[in-house]
């Protein structure tokens, strides 16, 4: 199958796991080169993975590049996809698709109406551990799903990152930053969310950075750091959610799914593998076997891998711009929730990605 030129835009802390499963995992992809604003930060991404740096107009005029991969921190994701679509590329978003519902809805109707594809991360949903639990719901394991949990709470991204002001800036937060990975899993298990109710404060206006090379230094906050809520799904279930970067620790599982005739136990959301648990109503929690590729390692970009053999294959791809946008609107209704004091319904809808059965590589391609 004829590759697919690729170009990265953005060369910071998460661009080294793509780069690393880019040229490692999926030969479909062609990677054209790399361009960050910082010029000296994509030379030393190029260096460290034998690719070239290139300029970012370079990149968008660069005719044999497809799809670029927009790596760039969250306020700007939006602003570089549109300059992707006007350039006539795809284009391909670290998570979240934008740091708030309207300026996504802006790209995909851009998208639409340039008939170019846009996708976002995560694309975690994808690993065998997530798939397999899907494969174990739509087999009617849990029989009808009832709810479930959602958690993620930590003391704060200061303590390990060696520049996170921006996850205290608007687009950054425990829900933008650790939301998709949660939320994304469970539409991919659940299917899409009709009503959101929650609560979202900020118990600190300054962070402390802990790590090099800032630390001691003071950065504001200016988005809430700690948020729980429920979402009600179209298929009935409710599911409460917990994000916070305020809590020194807890003993919550990542992902729980409940059902009339049993449970299931999701790994983390933010990786692709992990283990499976499933109790039937009256048993014991038992681990079942992953049936699915992509559960031993860090496949981080195979969303990028599909939407090319997608273009290739003229099928939807999964890690798509309405799943994106679905989710945002599903995130920002959380805090418009907590502000206004009532239950937001949710606008916007999509199917459940297709399952992901079989390998990228080599030609076995999924339906």
């Amino acid at each position: 199958m004829e590759k697919v030129g690729i170009g990265i835009i953005g060369c910071g802390n998460i661009s080294g796991a793509y780069l690393k499963a880019m040229t490692s995992d999926f030969p479909i992809l062609d990677i054209r080169g790399l361009g960050d604003l910082n010029i000296e930060l994509a030379e030393a991404r190029a260096t460290e993975f034998g690719l070239r740096a290139k300029s970012i107009d370079e990149l968008l005029a660069d005719p044999k590049i497809e799809i670029i991969v927009n790596l760039t921190i969250p306020k700007a994701h939006v602003a570089v996809a549109l300059q992707a679509l006007d350039a006539g590329k795809n284009t391909y978003s670290e998570k979240p698709l934008g740091i708030n519902f309207a300026e996504g809805k802006k790209l995909a109707e851009v998208a639409r109406a340039r008939k170019l594809r846009i996708g976002a991360a995560p694309d975690t949903f994808l690993g065998g551990g997530h798939q397999t639990a899907r494969t174990l719901i739509d087999k009617g394991l849990i029989g009808q799903p009832v709810g479930g949990t959602a958690t993620f709470m930590c003391p704060g991204h200061e303590r390990w990152h060696p520049n996170p002001a921006f996850y205290y800036e608007v687009g950054g937060g425990p829900m933008l930053d650790m939301g998709p990975y949660y939320i994304t899993d469970l539409v991919n298990l659940l299917g899409p969310v009709s009503q959101v109710a929650g609560f979202a404060i900020t118990p600190r206006a300054e962070r402390i950075i802990t790590s090099e090379p800032r630390n001691g230094e003071h950065i504001p906050v200016h988005v809430p750091t700690h948020v729980a809520g429920v979402m009600a799904f179209d298929n009935g279930a409710v599911v409460q959610i917990g994000m916070s970067f305020d809590v020194a620790g807890h003993k919550h599982v990542p992902l729980e799914v409940y059902g009339t005739e049993g449970t299931l136990i999701v790994p983390d959301p933010n990786r692709f593998g992990g283990q499976v648990e499933y109790l039937k109503k009256g048993g014991q929690f038992e681990e079942q076997s992953l049936t699915s590729p992509y559960s031993d390692g860090n496949f981080r970009s195979i969303g990028v891998a599909d939407m090319a053999h997608a273009i290739r294959s003229d099928r939807p791809h999964r890690a798509s711009g309405e799943l994106a946008l679905h989710v945002l609107e599903v995130m920002e209704a959380f805090h418009t929730a907590s502000e206004e004091g009532r239950t937001i319904k949710i606008t916007t809808t999509v199917g459940r990605p297709a399952p992901l059965a079989d390998s990228l590589v080599d030609g076995r391609l999924a339906k």
